[in-house]
């Protein structure tokens, strides 16, 4: 996992939780992320991957 820009020490260590664990993005999405904290984005970039994210932008789509 890399992180890099402000807050990033915030959410470093769940990275490294999720790698020693072998965690895949199933497991991360089911992680508890307190909320509104950084480490949320973890949560929201693996529901995301799922395509599960409530709280993602989705524009309407042109016809």
């Amino acid at each position: 996992m890399g992180i890099a820009g402000a807050g990033a020490g915030e959410v470093i260590a769940e990275g490294v939780l999720a790698i020693e664990m072998t965690a895949n993005a199933s497991d991360l999405k089911l992680f508890i992320h307190p909320h509104p904290t950084l480490s949320q984005t973890i949560m929201e970039s693996a529901e995301m991957y799922f395509g599960q994210s409530t709280h993602a932008y989705r524009p309407k789509r042109k016809r």
